[in-house]
């Protein structure tokens, strides 16, 4: 499934924010409800001021009046009840209504006194006020209560609720369009980078511009050129490689086809017996070469290291049993000596997969045998070397190779002399590349007795449980 850039960014800004909001939005209106109390204590305590500053003792009796100052601060559009209620110290009644709740927990001078309530089954909010009336014959002051229904309450905090988070949205939607361009001019540089590679030409292997890129696409596009460059490189190789295996085989199909063509002529059944013993010879060495072309395509295109396949713990024994039991027809053919001699204190496997240490004893073996002179030695060897290394080597008494043509002799398709052998130039080249990617190297040296050829592979030793 694609998901976008831009919408991964957006909802991870947005999500905050709209969370934000929510929680914001609980807080206001917590703010709303307190402002909306605040209002109504003010008006409900103007009240009992009123109420209070009218009542005086006077003729042995209290005196009081209610005046409509007193009720007209709470005119508003909501069906509101306004309750009231005076008595003296002594729990008299002097005036209002007398099932409103009187304040219990009410401590001495803590006056004005609010609380919540319930009157005539309606929530209201009172306040209590302590009124000292002079010449009155209790120490007592008057205790004047007023209360008020909640419904202009409970619409003010509503209303400054609303209010409050209308802006809030409008700040919020403010903010998305602001951050849905900013994103969009944010992500033009990727954009372009995303053009730029689109619109380019099919076998373009050109680097990307880096011109006022912003500092965080600057690896990717360093990326993208070392890509390029590494491509262009591996393309470049691969034309070199087809060019040259083209030639190659153009050479003995051509001369098959010569050969051929002259034993279907010849009349001469000796001549033509000949022929066709070229002509065999000529497929067999096309065959080889073939064969080697494509083990070599195989060797480049592995792409994982060889001691991190399943097939690690390869057997040097079993190979090298293997390898000596394919080309044992050709060493009787010359009468080489195959020998293998492993050393005791080596690891009996090594890290690279079967395929590929098959393949460089292969390629190794059959060089010495092709190359060395009949009654010639051809050694293999396992030994460990400090610090932490395995050494395979290959040794003959051969001719040898001079020290310096021993870096060419890897190139594709390069023999010092096609007088001296017929073989195709690729055999040191796959060996290379299949000891490059076990993390292996390999050394051309003259062996301790002055004559002939020792190829060295050097190999890591695998760490425990790698």
């Amino acid at each position: 499934m694609l998901r976008s850039v831009r919408s991964k960014l957006l909802a991870w800004v947005l999500i905050p924010l709209v969370g934000a909001v929510a929680l914001n939005a609980v807080a206001t209106y917590r703010d709303a409800v307190h402002t909306a109390t605040v209002v109504q204590d003010r008006l409900l305590l103007g009240s009992a001021r009123n109420m209070g500053e009218q009542i005086r003792y006077e003729d042995g009796a209290f005196h009081y009046q209610i005046l409509p100052s007193a009720l007209e601060l709470f005119q508003s559009t909501q069906p509101d009840r306004i309750f009231y209620r005076i008595t003296t110290g002594e729990g008299q009644l002097l005036a209002g209504y007398t099932d409103l709740l009187r304040p219990t927990d009410m401590v001495p001078g803590s006056s004005p006194y609010f609380f919540n309530a319930s009157m005539r089954d309606m929530p209201v909010r009172v306040v209590a006020l302590r009124q000292p009336v002079i010449g009155a014959p209790s120490e007592e002051p008057v205790l004047v209560e007023v209360a008020q229904t909640l419904q202009e309450h409970q619409q003010l905090a509503n209303t400054l609720w609303v209010r409050a988070m209308g802006q809030q949205l409008l700040i919020l939607a403010l903010a998305a369009v602001f951050i849905v361009f900013g994103l969009h001019w944010g992500l033009l540089p990727l954009l372009r980078v995303r053009d730029a590679v689109r619109n380019r030409k099919p076998g373009t292997l050109q680097p990307l511009a880096m011109d006022g890129l912003p500092v965080e696409l600057v690896p990717l596009v360093d990326s993208l050129n070392d890509y390029i460059q590494r491509l262009e490189a591996h393309v470049g190789a691969q034309e070199v490689f087809i060019q040259n295996a083209a030639h190659q085989l153009r050479t003995p199909f051509a001369v098959l086809n010569t050969q051929l063509n002259y034993a279907a002529r010849t009349d001469n059944n000796e001549d033509q017996r000949e022929s066709l013993a070229a002509a065999q010879h000529t497929l067999r060495e096309a065959t080889r070469l073939v064969n080697q072309l494509l083990t070599l395509s195989m060797a480049e295109s592995m792409v994982i290291p060889a001691h991190l396949e399943a097939d690690v713990d390869c057997n040097v024994v079993d190979a090298v049993q293997e390898v000596f039991e394919r080309l044992v027809g050709p060493a009787q053919a010359k009468s080489i000596d195959l020998g293998f001699e492993p050393d005791g204190n080596a690891p009996p496997t090594l890290a690279i997969g079967a395929v590929a240490l098959r393949e460089i004893l292969t390629n190794l073996l059959d060089n010495a045998i092709r190359y060395c002179p009949a009654g010639s030695r051809v050694t293999v060897r396992l030994q460990t070397s400090m610090p932490q290394r395995t050494i395979l080597e290959v040794e003959d008494n051969g001719p040898g190779i001079p020290p310096i043509s021993r870096e060419r002799v890897f190139e594709r398709f390069y023999r010092m002399d096609d007088r001296l052998s017929d073989g195709s130039g690729l055999g040191l080249a796959i060996v290379r590349e299949f000891a490059s990617k076990a993390g292996a190297s390999v050394e051309l040296d003259t062996p301790a007795g002055g004559t002939g050829l020792l190829v060295r592979v050097v190999f890591p030793i695998p760490r425990p449980g790698a």
